[in-house]
Protein backbone atom coordinates (compact mmCIF):
# COMPACT_ATOMS: atom_id res chain seq x y z
CA UNK A 1 0.00 0.00 0.00
CA UNK A 2 1.32 3.21 -1.12
CA UNK A 3 0.53 6.38 1.11
CA UNK A 4 1.29 9.95 -0.61
CA UNK A 5 0.59 13.55 1.07
CA UNK A 6 0.76 16.63 -0.99
CA UNK A 7 2.78 18.99 0.25
CA UNK A 8 1.72 20.96 2.98
CA UNK A 9 -1.09 18.34 3.33
CA UNK A 10 -1.39 16.54 6.86
CA UNK A 11 -0.51 13.28 8.34
CA UNK A 12 -0.89 11.51 11.86
CA UNK A 13 2.08 10.12 14.24
CA UNK A 14 0.73 6.53 13.00
CA UNK A 15 1.47 7.97 9.15
CA UNK A 16 4.57 9.46 9.78
CA UNK A 17 5.65 6.31 12.06
CA UNK A 18 4.90 3.82 9.18
CA UNK A 19 6.70 5.74 6.51
CA UNK A 20 10.00 6.07 9.06
CA UNK A 21 9.65 2.14 9.23
CA UNK A 22 10.34 1.88 5.67
CA UNK A 23 14.37 2.73 6.67
CA UNK A 24 15.51 -0.27 7.74
CA UNK A 25 17.74 0.07 10.28
CA UNK A 26 20.73 -1.95 12.75
CA UNK A 27 19.51 -3.26 16.39
CA UNK A 28 21.18 -2.02 19.24
CA UNK A 29 21.60 -2.02 23.10
CA UNK A 30 22.31 1.11 24.34
CA UNK A 31 24.39 0.43 27.78
CA UNK A 32 25.32 2.65 30.85
CA UNK A 33 26.94 1.95 33.89
CA UNK A 34 26.44 4.30 37.10
CA UNK A 35 27.54 3.87 40.79
CA UNK A 36 25.11 1.90 41.68
CA UNK A 37 24.40 -0.73 38.45
CA UNK A 38 24.25 -0.90 34.75
CA UNK A 39 21.03 -0.40 32.49
CA UNK A 40 20.58 -1.27 29.16
CA UNK A 41 17.72 -0.89 26.68
CA UNK A 42 16.98 -1.35 22.46
CA UNK A 43 17.55 1.61 20.22
CA UNK A 44 18.11 1.65 16.75
CA UNK A 45 18.21 5.53 16.58
CA UNK A 46 21.93 5.17 16.00
CA UNK A 47 24.24 7.00 13.83
CA UNK A 48 27.91 8.02 12.98
CA UNK A 49 28.31 11.91 13.95
CA UNK A 50 32.48 12.10 13.18
CA UNK A 51 35.32 10.81 12.13
CA UNK A 52 38.24 12.83 13.50
CA UNK A 53 36.85 13.39 16.57
CA UNK A 54 35.09 9.54 16.54
CA UNK A 55 31.42 11.10 17.26
CA UNK A 56 28.04 8.91 17.63
CA UNK A 57 24.81 9.66 18.52
CA UNK A 58 21.93 7.56 20.15
CA UNK A 59 18.78 8.98 20.31
CA UNK A 60 16.70 8.03 23.67
CA UNK A 61 13.07 8.96 24.24
CA UNK A 62 12.89 11.87 26.84
CA UNK A 63 11.78 11.50 30.56
CA UNK A 64 13.09 7.49 30.10
CA UNK A 65 14.98 6.02 33.01
CA UNK A 66 17.44 4.97 30.20
CA UNK A 67 17.67 8.66 29.18
CA UNK A 68 18.12 9.12 32.86
CA UNK A 69 21.06 7.46 33.47
CA UNK A 70 22.82 7.96 30.64
CA UNK A 71 22.54 11.64 31.23
CA UNK A 72 23.89 11.27 35.37
CA UNK A 73 26.58 8.57 34.14
CA UNK A 74 28.40 10.60 31.47
CA UNK A 75 28.96 7.60 29.52
CA UNK A 76 26.98 4.64 27.07
CA UNK A 77 27.90 1.93 24.99
CA UNK A 78 26.99 0.85 21.99
CA UNK A 79 26.14 -2.72 20.92
CA UNK A 80 25.33 -3.40 17.10
CA UNK A 81 23.12 -6.65 17.92
CA UNK A 82 24.35 -9.76 15.34
CA UNK A 83 21.75 -11.28 12.91
CA UNK A 84 21.60 -14.29 16.19
CA UNK A 85 20.57 -12.04 18.76
CA UNK A 86 16.65 -11.02 18.35
CA UNK A 87 15.75 -12.32 21.67
CA UNK A 88 18.50 -10.01 23.49
CA UNK A 89 16.73 -7.40 21.62
CA UNK A 90 12.66 -8.16 22.86
CA UNK A 91 14.82 -8.57 26.04
CA UNK A 92 15.93 -5.34 26.62
CA UNK A 93 12.90 -4.16 24.82
CA UNK A 94 10.52 -5.65 27.34
CA UNK A 95 8.91 -3.45 30.11
CA UNK A 96 8.67 -6.87 32.08
CA UNK A 97 12.97 -7.74 32.05
CA UNK A 98 14.52 -7.38 35.10
CA UNK A 99 15.53 -4.04 36.71
CA UNK A 100 18.57 -2.84 38.72
CA UNK A 101 21.45 -4.50 39.80
CA UNK A 102 19.52 -8.35 38.49
CA UNK A 103 19.22 -6.84 34.56
CA UNK A 104 22.30 -8.44 33.30
CA UNK A 105 22.67 -11.78 35.50
CA UNK A 106 21.80 -13.89 33.04
CA UNK A 107 23.48 -11.70 29.89
CA UNK A 108 26.78 -12.57 28.45
CA UNK A 109 29.14 -9.42 28.78
CA UNK A 110 32.16 -7.53 29.76
CA UNK A 111 33.16 -4.26 30.88
CA UNK A 112 34.34 -1.21 28.73
CA UNK A 113 36.62 1.36 29.37
CA UNK A 114 33.94 3.24 30.62
CA UNK A 115 32.30 0.15 32.89
CA UNK A 116 29.47 0.03 30.42
CA UNK A 117 28.57 -3.30 29.51
CA UNK A 118 29.69 -5.22 25.97
CA UNK A 119 27.63 -8.01 25.18
CA UNK A 120 29.00 -10.66 24.03
CA UNK A 121 28.85 -11.98 20.07
CA UNK A 122 27.53 -8.41 18.98
CA UNK A 123 28.90 -7.18 15.44
CA UNK A 124 30.30 -4.25 16.53
CA UNK A 125 30.24 -2.43 19.99
CA UNK A 126 31.54 1.65 20.68
CA UNK A 127 32.15 2.77 24.35
CA UNK A 128 31.79 6.37 24.69
CA UNK A 129 32.00 9.40 26.97
CA UNK A 130 29.26 12.16 26.91
CA UNK A 131 30.20 15.10 25.39
CA UNK A 132 26.55 16.48 24.26
CA UNK A 133 23.32 16.31 24.89
CA UNK A 134 20.21 18.19 22.78
CA UNK A 135 16.85 17.88 23.08
CA UNK A 136 14.81 17.33 19.88
CA UNK A 137 10.84 16.88 19.91
CA UNK A 138 10.09 14.09 22.29
CA UNK A 139 13.66 12.22 22.29
CA UNK A 140 17.21 13.75 23.77
CA UNK A 141 19.64 13.26 21.25
CA UNK A 142 23.20 11.95 23.06
CA UNK A 143 26.56 12.43 21.81
CA UNK A 144 29.64 10.41 22.53
CA UNK A 145 33.20 10.23 21.63
CA UNK A 146 34.02 6.78 20.95
CA UNK A 147 36.94 5.91 23.70
CA UNK A 148 37.10 2.27 22.94
CA UNK A 149 35.18 -0.20 20.17
CA UNK A 150 35.41 -3.96 19.19
CA UNK A 151 34.07 -5.13 15.70
CA UNK A 152 33.34 -8.65 14.21
CA UNK A 153 33.56 -8.18 10.74
CA UNK A 154 32.12 -11.97 9.89
CA UNK A 155 29.64 -11.76 11.83
CA UNK A 156 25.82 -10.10 9.61
CA UNK A 157 23.65 -7.33 12.05
CA UNK A 158 20.34 -7.57 12.95
CA UNK A 159 17.94 -5.33 10.98
CA UNK A 160 14.79 -4.32 11.58
CA UNK A 161 12.24 -2.81 8.98
CA UNK A 162 8.41 -2.12 9.32
CA UNK A 163 8.04 -3.78 12.18
CA UNK A 164 9.91 -7.27 11.59
CA UNK A 165 13.13 -8.39 12.42
CA UNK A 166 15.27 -9.11 9.79
CA UNK A 167 18.48 -10.39 8.32
CA UNK A 168 20.48 -9.06 5.29
CA UNK A 169 20.55 -12.09 2.31
CA UNK A 170 23.41 -14.14 1.09
CA UNK A 171 25.62 -12.74 -1.37
CA UNK A 172 27.08 -13.97 -3.81
CA UNK A 173 30.19 -13.30 -6.01
CA UNK A 174 29.51 -13.09 -9.89
CA UNK A 175 31.69 -14.12 -12.56
CA UNK A 176 33.57 -10.78 -12.63
CA UNK A 177 34.17 -11.18 -9.11
CA UNK A 178 30.99 -8.60 -8.14
CA UNK A 179 28.86 -9.70 -5.21
CA UNK A 180 24.94 -10.00 -6.06
CA UNK A 181 22.24 -10.75 -4.03
CA UNK A 182 21.63 -14.30 -3.30
CA UNK A 183 18.34 -16.00 -4.56
CA UNK A 184 17.17 -17.62 -1.39
CA UNK A 185 16.32 -15.21 1.09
Amino acid sequence: MTTSHAAGQAFDTREFRDALGCFATGVTLITTQGADHAYGMTANAFSSVSLEPPLVLVCVVNGTEGGRRIRENGCFAVNVLGHHQETLSRYFASSDRPRGAEMFDSIPHSRAVTGSPVIDGVASSFDCRLVATHEAGDHIIFIGQVVALGANHQMPPLLFHQGRYGQMAEQEVGPGGEERDSPTA
